[in-house]
């Protein structure tokens, strides 16, 4: 059975006030094209399906109109809600699109029931899960202890009721920890959305959508394909891809990626002003790529900006690497700060205010602040 892994469209999405729709809609006829020559049997969508839970009209219109072709190729398709989506827009008139062959995650209640995809003889099922915060599953297992993320995936895998002895594929929407993460993803303070690996060890392959660029965590069967464009330019090196996953007999997995060439590439260049007006070509950069510019001049260039996009039109950002701004960044936030998480930020910040570090007791209060005032901020 051949299944094709994808997550984190982010239609509609603006990169420094660049619509990015026309590059969206390019990309989703890029990967039509891969799905028609690997004749998959499915197709899971694993969340952020939309940049903003409220879409606009055109990036609904780029939906509906892939999802049209993906039926009209005669393919099951499994689309669970990401954290900017609303899981409410994704699951409406869900009944009526599975009549076509489009599943859709339901809002989560507790109540995860399997869709089984079928191909001769050969069968395995495919549970949707989509992106939950511990509330979620509180509010869904009154019971149920769940202090964290990890406790809540966890929590809601184990009322699955999986049969060990069946093929499972779950699609999900989480941060596992150990995960690399690009700028264009939203970061929860303290790291509090981190979900162990663990959890997922009932299932052939895990389908996960979140993280932005393509790989594996643990073993190569708990999977993030990453998003088919550049969001941010921490992603500049960033090999874009449809991910295939062939699942034969029990433990029989392969994956495998087909890479995908954007409309316009996202790209960093350096340099002085002189030398990036002289060079048309900059280090193979085509002139119409999206450009982070980084100028080494030692005073500013008036309206380089302007001036600069006569030869380069997609600029979308302009910073200045030079003795000034490497003495601001010097003298700016605490080193390693960026690299700490909310608790241990604030465990510091305690240290320094008592002359002694938290208790247990006041560590736990402290990370169910944190977390409150994440949920709150969602």
């Amino acid at each position: 059975m051949k299944l094709i892994h994808l997550s984190d469209l982010h239609l509609g999405k603006r990169i420094n006030e660049f619509s990015m729709m026309e590059d969206q809609k390019y990309i989703l006829l890029e990967i039509l094209r891969i799905i028609g020559a690997e004749k998959p049997d499915g197709v899971i969508i694993a969340g952020d399906i939309y940049d903003k839970s409220v879409p606009p009209a055109e990036a609904v219109a780029a939906l509906d109109d892939f999802l049209t072709r993906l039926a009209g190729l005669g393919l099951q398709v499994y689309m669970i809600s990401g954290n900017h989506d609303s899981a409410e827009r994704i699951a409406f008139g869900g009944r009526l699109m599975e009549l076509g062959g489009v599943h859709l995650s339901p809002v989560f209640r507790g109540d995860i029931a399997p869709c089984v995809l079928k191909k001769g003889e050969e069968a395995l099922k495919i549970w949707m899960l989509p992106f939950i915060k511990p509330i979620d599953v509180r509010q869904a297992y009154p019971g149920e202890t769940v202090r964290d993320y990890t406790e809540a995936v966890g929590t809601a895998i184990r009322h699955m009721q999986i049969d060990p002895g069946e093929i499972n594929v779950l699609a999900a929407h989480q941060f596992v920890t150990g995960a690399a993460r690009s700028d264009s993803e939203d970061v929860s303070v303290g790291g509090m959305d981190n979900v162990d690996a663990s959890v997922f060890d009932g299932f052939d392959y895990v389908a996960l959508g979140h993280i932005h660029g393509p790989q594996h965590i643990g073993r190569k069967t708990v999977r993030y394909c990453g998003t088919p464009l550049k969001y941010s330019f921490s992603e500049r090196n960033h090999v874009k891809s449809v991910t295939v996953v062939e699942i034969g007999k029990k433990g029989e997995t392969e994956v495998r990626t087909v890479p995908l060439k954007p409309r316009h590439d996202l790209r960093e260049i350096r340099g002085t002003y002189d030398e990036l007006t002289l060079m048309t070509n900059y280090e193979g950069t085509a002139t119409d790529d999206y450009l982070h510019v980084i100028l080494t001049d030692e005073d500013d260039v008036p309206d380089a900006m302007a001036r600069l996009r006569t030869i380069y039109p997609n600029i979308m950002k302009l910073d200045y690497d030079n003795t000034r701004t490497r003495t601001m960044a010097d003298i700016g936030m605490a080193e390693g700060a960026e690299r700490k998480s909310g608790i241990e930020l604030f465990d510091e910040f305690y240290t320094l205010q008592n002359g002694q570090g938290m208790t247990e007791e006041q560590r736990a209060f402290a990370l169910e602040m944190l977390e409150s005032l994440e949920e709150e901020k969602a």
